[in-house]
């Protein structure tokens, strides 16, 4: 169940679907992501319906240290009816169900992936081995939630369980997450940002979110809730990264409120995403480490928006 939050808690209402704006850059999403470390697995999903583009993008994805990345992407789905989340087309059904307002929620997927050992050639044709794709998830809030100031989105930490299937592997989930909801123009070429979202191994739950433009920030938000405790907004969420192979963070560093964490890569599953004028931005997501300031650890995932010049 949602517990109190000190700031400004998610709306039931704002579960649904919205009206769309007149920008052609104008987009709602819906994201989930999971991680069981006792099992070695992690992944997540996006539902992005692009009203200006007159298409939905949908991800959908299961990385592990010593797994190849398996993963969904496609950005060529016609958009769902005007009330609904379902999208089925070749290869790939999926579904997102709101069973209670702000602390139930399913997610089914039937898909062929693409499986490959490094997650960098998803920024090249994409070409792995064919893969039997599902997952059939829930996601149950496990603390406060939390709607950014400013802008249209609110996140819902959450309990993660059921079943993810790869070729003929079935996997029993039971582990953590985090699932956020917006709606609104976004830009992924014109600014470049980070987020990221875990569970320390006390029960601690954090978000970050900053946003550059130009190398400025601009924009920071997040969010700390302490065992038993509130859950806590700032506005000082900020981070720094490292950059390796065709940037890949290596390693980063988060401040959220008070709590300082090293953020680790453990595997990565990134997007690349091209503009319908022809800019590229990519998109790397991992499933992060976390260790914070006093030795506590954790896990959860990050993203890093790259856009690239030209």
């Amino acid at each position: 169940m949602s517990e109190p939050t000190t700031g400004s808690p998610a709306r039931p209402a704002d579960e649904g679907r919205h009206a769309p704006g007149p920008e052609q850059l104008w987009s709602e999403s819906y994201y989930l992501d999971f991680f069981d470390p006792a099992l070695g697995v992690a992944g997540y999903v996006r539902l992005g319906l692009c009203a200006g583009l007159d298409r939905a993008w949908y991800w959908a994805c299961l990385v592990g240290p010593d797994r190849p990345l398996v993963t969904v992407i496609d950005h060529d789905v016609k958009l769902p009816a005007a009330d609904g989340t379902e999208i089925r087309t070749d290869g790939l059904w999926a579904d997102y169900t709101v069973e209670t307002a702000l602390d139930h929620v399913t997610v089914g997927v039937e898909a062929f992936a693409v499986g490959v050992d490094d997650p960098t050639e998803v920024y090249g044709d994409l070409r792995g081995d064919r893969v039997p794709f599902g997952m059939d998830l829930e996601w149950e809030t496990d603390g406060g939630t939390y709607a950014y100031p400013g802008v249209d989105r609110y996140e819902v930490p959450c309990r993660v369980h059921g079943e993810v299937l790869v070729g003929s592997e079935v996997l029993n989930v039971d582990g953590w997450g985090q699932r956020d909801h917006s709606w609104g123009p976004r830009d992924w070429w014109g600014m470049a940002w980070s987020w990221t979202a875990g569970r320390l191994d006390d029960g601690t739950r954090f978000h970050g979110t900053s946003v550059d433009l130009g190398g400025v920030p601009v924009y920071g938000t997040g969010y700390v809730q302490a065992p038993g405790g509130p859950l806590v907004g700032t506005d000082r969420a900020v981070r720094s990264e490292d950059l390796g192979r065709l940037g890949l963070p290596d390693r980063a560093r988060w401040q959220v409120g008070d709590l300082e964490l090293q953020v680790e890569p453990v595997a990565f599953s990134p997007v690349l995403l091209t503009a319908p004028d022809g800019r590229t931005s990519r998109f790397p997501r991992a499933w992060t480490r976390f260790t914070a300031s006093d030795g506590r650890t954790g896990h959860g995932w990050t993203e890093w928006n790259q856009p690239l010049p030209g």
